[in-house]
């Protein structure tokens, strides 16, 4: 942008803006979305479009964002695995000392969102998080690859990181500790499950009338309720 020019329509904005718009998104071609067939389990419906998504050779379908708010109340945000569903609910997993550890110690409420753009598909979820039995999180920190137990021994997680020369060095240290005691355990690691209270599947459309069908948890399972695109 020139001095004195105007980061308006005509402007670097208004450029970047015309350049966003013409990204071609919704494709296809896409998949259905009878909502009339739906399962009256999410779960179940859930597993389904996962599924799909597995068969048709997406990249990390079972990659998911979560979504937490820190103690002052703000949103923060990153990617995660899925570690688990059932009717208990969404799993995943992380360092009670991490940043999304310690939120969630103070608000242990929280949303995933999945997207698996080539199907135009979304799952949006939130609800109550709870941590799991000390056995549990022990399972799933030994079910780790060793250099991502060891760097979840160094509890340094989303500190500053200075020299990595020092990082390398720790590392080497931990992977050391367990060749020593290959049933190492980091206590403070947490698998989470997220109850939800409502779960929302989104279906993209190329006309833009986007199918939306939200579950909601009543007293008698899940009701259905459709939603304006």
């Amino acid at each position: 942008m020139g001095d004195g020019e105007q980061d308006g329509e005509g402007g670097e904005g208004g450029e970047v803006r015309g350049w966003l718009r013409s990204i071609e998104v919704f494709a296809g071609p896409l998949p259905g979305f009878a909502t009339e067939q739906a399962p009256e389990d999410p779960v179940r419906l859930f597993l389904s479009w996962l599924s799909d998504a597995v068969a048709d050779g997406l990249r990390d379908p079972h990659a998911m964002t979560l979504s937490t708010v820190d103690e002052a109340g703000d949103p923060d945000a990153r990617v995660l695995i899925l570690k688990g569903v059932s009717a208990s609910g969404w799993q995943f997993a992380g360092h009670g000392f991490s940043p999304k550890g310690r939120q969630l110690a103070v608000h242990p409420r929280a949303a995933l969102t999945f997207y698996w753009p080539e199907h135009g598909r979304q799952v949006r979820l939130r609800g109550h998080v709870t941590p799991g039995t000390a056995r549990e999180n022990a399972e799933d920190f030994l079910a780790r690859p060793a250099t991502a137990r060891a760097e979840a021994l160094l509890a340094r997680q989303s500190q500053y990181l200075v020299d990595t020369a020092e990082r390398d060095q720790a590392l080497e240290k931990a992977l050391a500790s367990l060749d020593r005691e290959p049933s190492l355990v980091d206590s403070a690691w947490t698998l989470y499950t997220l109850s939800p209270g409502e779960v929302e599947f989104w279906q993209a459309s190329a006309t833009r009338v986007h199918t939306r069908l939200r579950y909601e948890r009543s007293r008698n399972g899940w009701d259905r309720f459709l939603l304006w695109s």
